[in-house]
């Protein structure tokens, strides 16, 4: 059982990386109607970088991927933890609209992580 829950949760987040990152580069899906000033302010920050938001996307694009494959999946963890972390406090502070699928996204990585901790424990040996 705890297989296939683990299973389910690696494909969610799979998807909605893998979806959102897409959406970076090819905006099939709809754009939010309202945005609060300060949040759009830092979408707008990335963007204009010319860079930042590019690969935010492609990262979530490839980790994504990754997850649904079953591939390198404690490295695709390891990797979208920075951008978990800020989806959840851009929501939490700039958005707040979008925080229960935030909330969704943290939890979602915080399971998995525990779940592959065996394969993070060598990274947080101290030596």
């Amino acid at each position: 059982m705890k297989n296939k829950l683990v299973m389910i949760v690696q494909i969610l987040l799979g998807l909605i990386f893998f979806v959102a990152g897409l959406n970076g580069f090819f905006h099939f899906l709809p754009a939010p109607t309202s945005m609060p000033p300060t949040a759009g302010a830092f979408i707008g920050a990335l963007v204009a970088t010319g860079y930042l938001f590019s690969l935010v996307k492609g990262v979530e694009v490839v980790c994504g991927f990754l997850l649904l494959a079953n591939m390198w999946t404690p490295l695709a963890l390891a990797v979208l933890a920075p951008n978990v972390v800020n989806i959840f406090l851009f929501h939490l502070i700039l958005a707040p609209s979008g925080l229960p699928v935030a909330i969704v996204v943290l939890a979602a990585e915080l399971f998995l992580a525990f779940s592959y901790r065996k394969r993070y424990s060598s990274m947080l040996t101290r030596k």
